[in-house]
């Protein structure tokens, strides 16, 4: 397939690919699916061999947001059954970090709900960079606050975080439907301080919002050109309680043409599979570890995940392994250009996001309210929890999708709420 063919041959360079083969990966028939597969397969490989990198959600602040993106169980007005608590002290958090940690994730994702953080929650989050540091050698940390004020990116960079997450999620033509309370000019301008202060910067999208094509081709190209180390792929979760909830859009083979896609376009980038993947992708996950180097260990935000030693299991059955602490996840172009930050020890081989020769760059997780917008789901617990996150089965969302004559199905996959049917406190 001459496409498939030129966008390898373009991966290798680190060459841009054009908005016209981006699209055409997205509009590929589910016969050339696995041909897609392997194509970016290749890409990933080049730059990232078969390592996969953990990384784990500590939700520090849940619910009560007074943002209005309508794909959060956190939003303004939402109905969703979820836990709701204000922040966790330092050491509940560091808590809660062990567990993921001694699962093998070498990325902590520090998460809080809100707009954005006042100097007081910066100083809160500082503590807990600083416990959690202490009590884990060499592990990372990511922070992801929301907007961000003059100098807190700074702050935060002093206290020790190696990383921000701050996600563009869809298109800026698209983006006033979704959200009114912040702009997309705000989202941009967050990640950028992140970058000036020297983090390594995070930011992904959300697919499944009933965007188009071009919608999500204009998301990963704006994100291209911002330049993030890592970028992380959502699948929306329709929380019912939210206006989204009815937005059941995705089917494995399309999760996969995306992640494809955003691989040919950043291809020496952290691509990470995030919030949703367990409900879109279901029997499909190993696939996506061809074409992502990065997924979150365990539970989400407000939803569950897999059990965390399903995950360790599918690595390794599909024949990837998790990437070492001492192992440096961006290839050498790219850790050199962030000068020492995040992910820099014994760098391999590699090249800036597409055509860019620098890096400066984005990373952290999934959906989440207008300011923690890490993944919609996600840990937070004051005790430590097994790896893999809360048990309980919780309250179920039938997932609709359509059989042949288009009758919706609803037996195929069920949202777990995280911390329903479970003992754990609705201040945990």
């Amino acid at each position: 397939m001459d496409l498939l063919n030129t966008l390898v041959d373009k991966g290798l360079r680190r060459e841009l690919p054009t908005r016209e083969e981006a699209l055409a990966v997205l509009a590929t028939s589910d016969d050339e699916l696995l041909d897609v597969v392997a194509a970016a397969g290749k890409v990933r490989r080049q730059w990232f061999g078969r390592r996969v990198k953990l990384n784990y959600l500590v939700n520090l602040k849940s619910g009560l947001c007074p943002e209005d993106c309508s794909y959060c169980s956190q939003r303004l007005g939402s109905k969703a059954g979820i836990l709701k608590y204000t922040w966790l002290k330092p050491d509940e958090a560091s808590r809660a970090a062990a567990a993921g940690v001694a699962g093998g994730a070498k990325r902590v994702c520090l998460v809080a709900s809100g707009r954005g953080p006042t100097d007081r929650d910066v100083d809160r989050v500082s503590k807990t960079i600083e416990a959690i540091k202490e009590e884990n050698e060499g592990i990372e940390v990511c922070a992801c606050l929301g907007l961000l004020s003059d100098g807190q990116a700074d702050r935060l960079r002093s206290a020790g975080a190696d990383a921000y997450n701050h996600n563009l999620n869809t298109s800026e033509e698209t983006y006033g439907a979704i959200t009114t309370t912040h702009t997309y000019a705000d989202r941009v301008e967050t990640v950028q301080q992140a970058q000036a202060a020297g983090l390594s910067a995070c930011s992904g999208l959300i697919a499944g919002m009933g965007e188009s094509d071009k919608d999500l081709v204009d998301v990963v190209f704006a994100l291209r050109d911002l330049d993030p180390d890592s970028v992380p792929v959502n699948f929306l979760i329709p929380f019912e309680g939210t206006p989204l909830a009815k937005e059941w859009n995705l089917t494995p083979q399309r999760c996969l043409r995306i992640l494809a896609m955003v691989r040919f376009v950043c291809p020496d980038v952290e691509v990470r599979l995030a919030g949703g993947r367990e409900v879109h992708l279901r029997s499909m996950q190993p696939l996506a570890l061809h074409l992502v180097n990065s997924i979150f260990l365990g539970d989400y935000l407000t939803s569950e995940g897999q059990a965390g030693q399903a995950d360790l299991d599918m690595i390794a059955d599909a024949g990837f392994e998790v990437e070492g602490a001492g192992t440096t996840t961006l290839p050498r172009h790219r850790a050199d250009a962030l000068g020492g930050g995040c992910g820099t020890r014994d760098a391999t081989a590699g090249g800036g996001c597409g055509s860019h020769d620098d890096a400066g760059g984005p990373d952290c997780g999934s959906h989440g309210g207008g300011g923690g917008c890490g993944p919609c789901g996600g840990h937070g617990e004051q005790e430590q929890q097994p790896v893999g996150g809360v048990a309980g089965a919780g309250e179920s969302v039938p997932a609709a999708r359509t059989d042949a004559a288009g009758a919706a199905r609803t037996d195929l996959v069920a949202v777990r709420r995280r911390g329903a049917g479970t003992d754990l406190a609705p201040n945990a």
